[in-house]
Protein backbone atom coordinates (compact mmCIF):
# COMPACT_ATOMS: atom_id res chain seq x y z
CA UNK A 1 0.00 0.00 0.00
CA UNK A 2 1.82 3.22 -1.02
CA UNK A 3 0.72 6.19 1.40
CA UNK A 4 3.57 8.96 0.70
CA UNK A 5 3.58 11.79 -1.48
CA UNK A 6 5.68 12.12 -4.80
CA UNK A 7 8.64 14.19 -3.27
CA UNK A 8 11.22 11.98 -4.80
CA UNK A 9 12.45 9.75 -7.38
CA UNK A 10 12.46 7.33 -4.45
CA UNK A 11 8.62 7.84 -3.86
CA UNK A 12 7.63 7.88 -7.75
CA UNK A 13 9.35 4.22 -7.97
CA UNK A 14 7.39 3.00 -4.83
CA UNK A 15 4.45 4.27 -6.37
CA UNK A 16 4.72 3.00 -9.65
CA UNK A 17 5.68 -0.66 -8.44
CA UNK A 18 2.59 -0.17 -6.10
CA UNK A 19 0.63 0.46 -9.07
CA UNK A 20 2.17 -1.85 -11.73
CA UNK A 21 1.67 -4.64 -9.22
CA UNK A 22 -0.47 -4.58 -6.32
CA UNK A 23 -3.13 -2.38 -8.11
CA UNK A 24 -2.70 -4.39 -11.66
CA UNK A 25 -1.53 -1.66 -13.33
CA UNK A 26 0.41 -3.68 -15.40
CA UNK A 27 -2.19 -5.06 -17.06
CA UNK A 28 -3.38 -1.62 -17.97
CA UNK A 29 0.07 -0.77 -19.77
CA UNK A 30 -0.91 -2.07 -23.15
CA UNK A 31 -4.86 -2.36 -22.79
CA UNK A 32 -7.95 0.62 -22.32
CA UNK A 33 -10.73 0.46 -22.22
CA UNK A 34 -11.94 4.02 -23.32
CA UNK A 35 -15.15 4.88 -24.80
CA UNK A 36 -17.25 7.63 -25.56
CA UNK A 37 -20.08 8.38 -23.29
CA UNK A 38 -21.38 11.67 -24.79
CA UNK A 39 -19.16 12.28 -28.21
CA UNK A 40 -17.02 15.51 -27.82
CA UNK A 41 -18.25 15.80 -24.23
CA UNK A 42 -18.01 12.93 -21.79
CA UNK A 43 -15.53 9.90 -22.32
CA UNK A 44 -14.83 6.67 -19.67
CA UNK A 45 -12.19 4.35 -19.64
CA UNK A 46 -10.05 2.39 -16.91
CA UNK A 47 -7.69 3.79 -14.40
CA UNK A 48 -4.94 5.67 -16.71
CA UNK A 49 -1.24 5.65 -16.79
CA UNK A 50 -0.16 9.80 -16.33
CA UNK A 51 1.53 8.96 -19.90
CA UNK A 52 -1.87 7.83 -21.19
CA UNK A 53 -3.87 11.06 -19.24
CA UNK A 54 -1.28 13.06 -20.97
CA UNK A 55 -2.27 11.75 -24.52
CA UNK A 56 -5.91 12.15 -23.90
CA UNK A 57 -5.95 15.40 -22.34
CA UNK A 58 -3.85 16.48 -26.07
CA UNK A 59 -6.22 14.21 -27.82
CA UNK A 60 -9.55 15.24 -26.51
CA UNK A 61 -8.92 18.64 -25.30
CA UNK A 62 -10.08 16.70 -21.43
CA UNK A 63 -10.44 19.53 -18.78
CA UNK A 64 -11.98 17.45 -15.79
CA UNK A 65 -10.73 13.64 -14.38
CA UNK A 66 -13.24 12.37 -11.88
CA UNK A 67 -12.30 9.48 -9.98
CA UNK A 68 -14.61 6.87 -9.32
CA UNK A 69 -13.14 5.15 -7.08
CA UNK A 70 -12.66 7.53 -4.37
CA UNK A 71 -9.59 8.82 -2.89
CA UNK A 72 -7.27 5.89 -1.99
CA UNK A 73 -3.87 5.07 -0.87
CA UNK A 74 -2.59 3.62 -3.45
CA UNK A 75 0.07 4.55 -6.36
CA UNK A 76 -2.08 4.04 -9.23
CA UNK A 77 -4.14 7.06 -7.36
CA UNK A 78 -1.05 8.96 -6.57
CA UNK A 79 0.29 8.87 -10.10
CA UNK A 80 -2.80 10.11 -11.64
CA UNK A 81 -3.79 12.71 -9.08
CA UNK A 82 0.07 14.09 -9.63
CA UNK A 83 -0.71 13.92 -13.16
CA UNK A 84 -3.85 15.55 -13.46
CA UNK A 85 -2.37 18.72 -11.09
CA UNK A 86 1.02 19.33 -13.35
CA UNK A 87 -1.30 19.02 -17.12
CA UNK A 88 -4.15 21.37 -15.96
CA UNK A 89 -6.79 18.78 -15.73
CA UNK A 90 -9.48 19.60 -12.41
CA UNK A 91 -10.06 16.37 -10.81
CA UNK A 92 -12.91 15.19 -8.95
CA UNK A 93 -13.58 12.21 -6.32
CA UNK A 94 -16.74 10.78 -6.50
CA UNK A 95 -16.65 7.13 -5.52
CA UNK A 96 -19.08 4.33 -6.81
CA UNK A 97 -20.11 1.11 -5.08
CA UNK A 98 -20.12 -2.21 -7.89
CA UNK A 99 -21.64 -4.82 -5.71
CA UNK A 100 -24.27 -2.99 -3.90
CA UNK A 101 -27.16 -1.19 -4.60
CA UNK A 102 -26.55 2.29 -5.92
CA UNK A 103 -26.49 4.64 -3.12
CA UNK A 104 -29.66 7.80 -3.78
CA UNK A 105 -27.20 10.03 -2.32
CA UNK A 106 -24.08 9.09 -4.07
CA UNK A 107 -26.37 9.09 -7.71
CA UNK A 108 -27.82 12.81 -6.45
CA UNK A 109 -24.25 14.06 -5.65
CA UNK A 110 -23.36 13.18 -8.80
CA UNK A 111 -26.02 14.82 -10.62
CA UNK A 112 -25.01 18.12 -8.91
CA UNK A 113 -21.17 17.82 -9.91
CA UNK A 114 -22.02 16.36 -13.69
CA UNK A 115 -24.55 19.97 -13.82
CA UNK A 116 -21.34 22.47 -13.05
CA UNK A 117 -18.43 20.27 -14.18
CA UNK A 118 -16.06 21.21 -16.96
CA UNK A 119 -16.31 19.35 -20.11
CA UNK A 120 -14.89 17.46 -22.16
CA UNK A 121 -14.45 15.11 -18.88
CA UNK A 122 -12.83 11.89 -18.10
CA UNK A 123 -14.27 9.13 -15.27
CA UNK A 124 -12.54 6.37 -14.56
CA UNK A 125 -12.37 3.46 -12.03
CA UNK A 126 -10.08 0.62 -11.96
CA UNK A 127 -11.12 -1.54 -14.54
CA UNK A 128 -13.69 0.86 -16.36
CA UNK A 129 -16.17 -1.77 -16.12
CA UNK A 130 -18.64 -1.49 -13.30
CA UNK A 131 -18.02 1.62 -11.41
CA UNK A 132 -17.26 3.27 -14.62
CA UNK A 133 -20.44 1.21 -16.34
CA UNK A 134 -22.99 3.15 -13.87
CA UNK A 135 -21.34 6.08 -14.12
CA UNK A 136 -21.73 6.14 -17.60
CA UNK A 137 -25.46 5.01 -17.53
CA UNK A 138 -26.37 8.34 -15.53
CA UNK A 139 -24.77 10.39 -17.42
CA UNK A 140 -27.28 8.76 -20.01
CA UNK A 141 -30.33 9.03 -17.81
CA UNK A 142 -29.16 12.61 -16.62
CA UNK A 143 -28.79 13.30 -21.06
CA UNK A 144 -32.41 12.26 -21.26
CA UNK A 145 -31.47 8.62 -22.61
CA UNK A 146 -33.12 5.27 -21.84
CA UNK A 147 -32.84 2.52 -19.26
CA UNK A 148 -31.98 0.78 -22.14
CA UNK A 149 -29.35 2.80 -23.51
CA UNK A 150 -27.82 3.32 -20.03
CA UNK A 151 -27.38 -0.57 -19.40
CA UNK A 152 -25.70 -0.77 -23.32
CA UNK A 153 -22.76 1.22 -20.62
CA UNK A 154 -22.96 -2.10 -18.68
CA UNK A 155 -21.55 -4.25 -21.27
CA UNK A 156 -19.16 -7.13 -21.60
CA UNK A 157 -17.30 -4.97 -23.87
CA UNK A 158 -15.73 -3.23 -21.20
CA UNK A 159 -15.31 -6.08 -19.00
CA UNK A 160 -19.04 -5.79 -16.91
CA UNK A 161 -20.39 -9.31 -16.43
CA UNK A 162 -23.85 -8.94 -15.14
CA UNK A 163 -24.78 -12.58 -13.75
CA UNK A 164 -21.89 -11.32 -10.98
CA UNK A 165 -22.77 -9.58 -7.75
CA UNK A 166 -21.71 -6.51 -10.28
CA UNK A 167 -25.33 -6.91 -11.89
CA UNK A 168 -27.07 -5.35 -9.00
CA UNK A 169 -26.05 -2.61 -11.65
CA UNK A 170 -28.22 -3.35 -14.38
CA UNK A 171 -30.85 -4.96 -11.70
CA UNK A 172 -30.76 -0.97 -11.03
CA UNK A 173 -31.41 0.34 -14.55
CA UNK A 174 -33.98 -2.28 -15.29
CA UNK A 175 -36.47 -1.13 -12.35
CA UNK A 176 -36.46 2.21 -13.24
CA UNK A 177 -37.55 1.04 -16.41
CA UNK A 178 -40.33 -1.18 -14.86
CA UNK A 179 -40.76 1.03 -12.10
CA UNK A 180 -40.99 4.80 -13.71
CA UNK A 181 -39.54 5.31 -16.97
CA UNK A 182 -42.32 7.63 -18.96
CA UNK A 183 -44.35 8.13 -15.62
CA UNK A 184 -41.57 10.34 -14.18
CA UNK A 185 -38.05 11.59 -14.36
CA UNK A 186 -35.03 9.78 -13.71
CA UNK A 187 -34.13 11.90 -11.26
CA UNK A 188 -37.15 12.45 -9.46
CA UNK A 189 -37.27 8.83 -8.87
CA UNK A 190 -34.14 8.27 -8.01
CA UNK A 191 -35.12 11.42 -5.06
CA UNK A 192 -38.45 10.43 -4.19
CA UNK A 193 -39.05 6.44 -5.00
CA UNK A 194 -36.19 4.43 -5.76
CA UNK A 195 -35.53 1.73 -2.36
CA UNK A 196 -32.10 0.61 -2.07
CA UNK A 197 -32.87 -1.65 0.71
CA UNK A 198 -35.46 -3.34 -1.90
CA UNK A 199 -33.43 -3.77 -5.08
CA UNK A 200 -30.85 -5.49 -2.95
CA UNK A 201 -33.33 -7.35 -1.30
CA UNK A 202 -34.48 -9.22 -4.66
CA UNK A 203 -31.26 -9.42 -6.43
CA UNK A 204 -29.35 -12.55 -6.71
CA UNK A 205 -25.81 -13.10 -8.19
CA UNK A 206 -24.29 -15.79 -10.04
CA UNK A 207 -21.94 -18.06 -7.67
CA UNK A 208 -19.82 -18.68 -10.96
CA UNK A 209 -19.63 -15.23 -12.22
CA UNK A 210 -18.71 -13.67 -8.87
CA UNK A 211 -16.06 -15.92 -8.69
CA UNK A 212 -14.58 -14.68 -11.55
CA UNK A 213 -14.97 -11.49 -11.02
CA UNK A 214 -14.27 -10.93 -6.97
CA UNK A 215 -11.45 -13.59 -7.53
CA UNK A 216 -10.17 -14.68 -10.31
CA UNK A 217 -9.89 -10.99 -11.61
CA UNK A 218 -9.99 -9.37 -8.37
CA UNK A 219 -12.17 -6.18 -9.22
CA UNK A 220 -12.66 -3.77 -6.69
Amino acid sequence: MFEGPLATAADRRRAWLDSLFVDHAIFRLPWTNLAPVVPGKIYRCNHPTPARLARLKRRLGLKTLVNLRGHRRCGSDALSRHAAQQIGLFHIDMAFESRGAPHRDRILKFYDIYRTLQTPMLMHCKSGADRAGLASGLVVMFEGGTAKEALNQLHWRFGHFNRSRTGILDAFFLRFQSQAEGRIGFVDWVRDEYDEAALKRDFVAGKLASFLTDQVLRRE
